[in-house]
Parts: structure tokens; sequence; C-alpha cells
């Protein structure tokens, strides 16, 4: 496959959550527009930030008629022993543990860890241990870089974004503004 873009049709991905197998994206998307976000991996202390501010903001995703799945490098059975129960974040959560969405869609890792820095990934950082968020198990390909992905009902892509660094991820209010 190659990269998704502005247009295409998105595939109808089959995938399993921590605590639902064997689903797919045209079973879970509501009649507005889903985000679909690529993260690295549950332990990665960004991306547990990420989570986090997805997690208190979603009623405003969930007002646009959208709604958000995040996708992670992590095991689904591990990754439900972690969280414990359905209800710690309001979106779905896909676990991809091969990495094999992150390579059909061309999702690629960054060549080095210097190369994963951007503009922002400090002031993220500073974010991450103000909260308190620890690194946890990795998972994955560490050098693994984010996407995100808008579809709408009839799953054409709305909006394409391929990360040039781990703090390159669209936050709630590019989301809200981009599912409307």
């Amino acid at each position: 496959m190659a990269k998704i873009s502005v247009g295409d049709t998105f595939p109808d991905l089959h995938f399993a959550t921590p605590f639902k197998a064997d689903q797919t994206l045209s079973s879970v998307l509501p009649e507005g527009k889903t985000a679909v976000v690529f993260l690295r991996y549950y332990g990665c202390p960004l991306c547990q930030y990420d989570m986090v501010q997805y997690a208190k903001q979603y009623e405003r995703i969930l007002q646009t008629g959208g709604k958000l799945l995040v996708v992670l490098q992590s095991d689904p059975e591990q990754l439900r022993q972690e969280l414990g129960s359905e209800s710690a974040f309001p979106f779905e959560i896909v676990c991809d543990p091969s990495g094999a969405l992150y390579r059909q869609f061309e999702i690629l890792p960054a060549a080095n860890k210097l190369k994963m820095l951007g503009p922002k990934t400090m002031g993220k950082i500073a974010l991450v241990q103000a909260a308190g968020i620890q690194h946890g198990r990795s998972e994955g390909d560490e050098l693994q870089l984010p996407a995100a992905f808008i579809v709408d009902a009839a799953l054409h892509v709305t909006y394409a974004h391929y990360a040039k660094s781990v703090d390159d991820v669209p936050d709630t209010e590019r989301l809200v503004k981009l599912l409307k």
C-alpha cells in the first residue's frame, strides 16, 4: 500500500482493541467524521500525554458528531491488563503490535533518535513531566513517528498528516476543527 492522501478511500481496517476482538473500521464509524491517530505505544510518555489530553476534551470531539480512534503498537492483552477497564479512555484504542498498519500506510520511523525531535518536543516533555507521566514498557519500533487521518462515514479521507517528529500530532483543538 502507499501513503494515504486526501481524497483516497481509507481501507476498512480489521483490528482488535484491548477489550474487543475482530472489529472493522466501518462498524465503528459514526455518521460524522472519525479521526484515526497513529501514536507510538502506550508506554511512550508523549503518547500517554496525548491520550490523556484527548480524553479530557473528548466531549468536544463528540459534539462535532465525530469520534476518535487511537492506533498503538501495543499488545491488546497487555494493554487490557494495564488499563484495567474499558472506561479508562472514552475512545477506542486499536492495537497493532506487529506494526502492520503502520507499514500498510507507510507511516515510517525516524532514521534515529535525534531525527525524532521537533521544535516542540522539549516543551511537550516538560508538560509530560509536570503531569507525572513516566515511561512505561517499550513496544514496537521505538523510532516510530505518528500520523493522523480524518475519514468520513464512507471512508473518504478528508485529512492526512504524516508527522516529521514525535511532537507533530494534532491536539484536540485541531481535531475538533478537522472533524466539523
